[in-house]
């Protein structure tokens, strides 16, 4: 079942995120496919995240799709005018990619070309805007097209650190949808009960809503995140467990797993983010029983 039917049928949904290669060897990238498909509904392919330069992640959409698995690729603004932008949606219709998320991109200064200016011609709202209309079949000048594609598009939702907060990003989230975004992604998820607040908010999206999972692998990330993410929820209860458990690796990669299982039921879907552990993806869907 595609990604599009298995979003409207309300059937729980599984996606990996896998980032490209830095250079050209898709050697690693081709492995940590093939060992999880059919297990998962798609992978998804960020543009460069964090502003780390990688290969396109059209290029690697187009790679998942020769292994037989679906894509969903990210764009962001802050790379790309409008003419490319425009152009790159264009040739993932026409290279088989059906699926995008509009994301909001880091800023250069966390990246490895802090040199690199930023483009943002547009913002979220009107890339999607920008999606809506070539799906109209007509671009951003006002001109028709010859032939218009056709995408499941999506978006993401800000991270909050309180009830204020948590409004002000749900609002926007509204105007996404609003503007043609079809299913919202969350920031990741580490107290399920926390989270569970959260949703009840975003019936009033009206869209399906899928849950990021973020794999933490030490003491020391769940420390960093604890600290520098108060919106995140990550209890000293977790970090704890962590730190106390035998095989600390083999732990995060179950809570992991704990985590996706308890949000079945609750969320359209999730999204599991390993940023360099792609290789435990399978052990992780182990734990979670799928």
């Amino acid at each position: 079942m595609s990604f599009q039917k298995r979003l409207a049928s309300g059937e729980f949904m599984v996606l990996a995120e896998m980032n490209t290669p830095k250079g050209v060897d898709i050697s690693q990238l081709i492995t940590n496919a093939r060992r999880i498909k059919g297990r998962v509904d798609a992978v998804v392919v960020p543009d460069m995240d964090n502003g780390v330069m990688r290969m396109s992640a059209l290029a690697g959409g187009v790679l998942m799709q020769q292994q037989g698995i679906e894509a969903v690729i990210h764009i962001y603004c802050r790379d790309r005018n409008r003419l490319a932008l425009q152009g790159d949606i264009l040739a993932a219709h026409v290279l088989g990619i059906q699926n995008l998320v509009v994301a909001n991109s880091e800023e250069m200064a966390n990246g490895d070309h802090r040199d690199a200016k930023p483009v943002n011609d547009l913002d979220e709202l009107g890339l999607l805007q920008a999606v809506a209309s070539l799906q109209k079949g007509v671009d951003l000048a006002g001109f028709e097209l010859e032939g218009a594609p056709s995408f499941t598009t999506g978006s993401t939702i800000a991270s909050f650190a309180n009830d204020a907060a948590m409004a002000a990003a749900l609002a926007l989230a509204k105007k996404k949808v609003d503007a043609g975004a079809r299913f919202i992604i969350t920031p990741p998820v580490f107290d399920v009960e926390r989270f569970s607040h959260f949703l009840s908010e975003a019936k009033v999206l009206g869209v399906p809503i899928i849950a990021t999972i973020f794999l933490i692998k030490s003491v020391g990330i769940a420390r960093y995140i604890a600290l520098n993410e108060p919106g995140a929820g990550l209890s000293e209860g977790l970090i704890q467990r962590i730190r106390k458990a035998s095989d600390r690796e083999n732990e995060c990669l179950k809570i992991a797993g704990e985590t996706i299982a308890a949000l079945k039921g609750k969320v359209a879907g999730v999204k599991i983010e390993t940023h360099g552990w792609e290789h435990r993806l399978a052990s992780i869907l182990d734990y979670a029983q799928l």
